[in-house]
């Protein structure tokens, strides 16, 4: 996969293992959208984007399934889940209230550096999604700094632990957004983004809970207006998750 063959090669972070950088680019891939639901996870492809053995790379996709992050198909190919309505429903709700608690943090607790940083990611992503034909991939990797760049301002690295177990979940998710919705991350996402700025420098924590949950319960009505999710969890091992006008021209 092309996606999977772009993992830049490099060293690890200070003090990580083979397999703890394997974890982390592999991560970083599903919390950012570059992979969406069904997409297949080559070992071989990976280890060789990374100039290393397959052994860190097996060992990072086991931590990535035992995570549910990734899911092993009946004939064993490694791919990302496809959610079911009431799984993408849970998820939801669980971003909506731990992201807000963040949010609602860094309002509380955020320092002068910490503004900085968010202002900067707001700026970052509004100026590229303002741009005459934005690249859809990199507004979705500067929302992802965005968000972060709020939840750091918590300053709670265990809550951030949590978000980024979550992300791993959502990023394809919102991939999935992009894909049938190109404007919507850009269109929707730059005012709501701007009011959670305001709220945290106002040092206003119930209003940027509402607005960091208005965030994401945005992208994920549009993703249950337009994409069809089986609700039955025991047919996992199906396509649960087709764009609407391309489900009907099967049915």
């Amino acid at each position: 996969m092309k996606v999977l063959s772009q993992l830049a090669r490099g060293e690890p972070q200070e003090g990580a293992s083979l397999r703890e950088d394997a974890y982390r680019r592999l991560g970083d891939l599903l919390a950012s959208g570059r992979l969406q639901p069904g997409d297949k996870v080559s070992l071989r492809v990976v280890a060789e984007a990374l100039g290393v053995s397959i052994m860190p790379v097996r060992e990072a996709v086991s931590r990535l399934v035992a995570a549910a992050a990734l899911e092993v198909t009946p004939n064993r190919a490694i791919r990302v889940p496809m959610m079911t309505g009431g799984q993408f429903r849970e998820l939801t709700a669980l971003r909506v209230a731990i992201e807000g608690h963040a949010a609602a943090e860094a309002a509380r607790r955020r320092d002068e550096r910490a503004l900085a940083a968010i202002r900067e990611a707001e700026l970052r992503f509004r100026n590229h999604s303002l741009t005459r034909k934005p690249d859809q991939q990199r507004a979705v990797e500067l929302n992802k700094e965005f968000h972060f760049a709020v939840y750091a301002a918590a300053g709670s690295p265990m809550l951030e632990d949590v978000i980024r177990a979550l992300w791993l979940k959502a990023g394809p998710m919102i991939n999935l957004s992009v894909r049938d919705n190109p404007a919507g991350l850009t269109s929707g996402g730059v005012p709501i983004h701007a009011r959670i700025v305001e709220a945290i420098a106002a040092r206003q924590p119930e209003q940027a809970r509402a607005a960091l949950g208005r965030d994401i319960e945005t992208a994920a009505e549009f993703i249950l207006a337009r994409c069809e999710m089986r609700e039955d969890a025991a047919a996992a091992h199906l396509p649960e998750i087709l764009p609407a006008r391309t489900a009907r021209r099967r049915a």
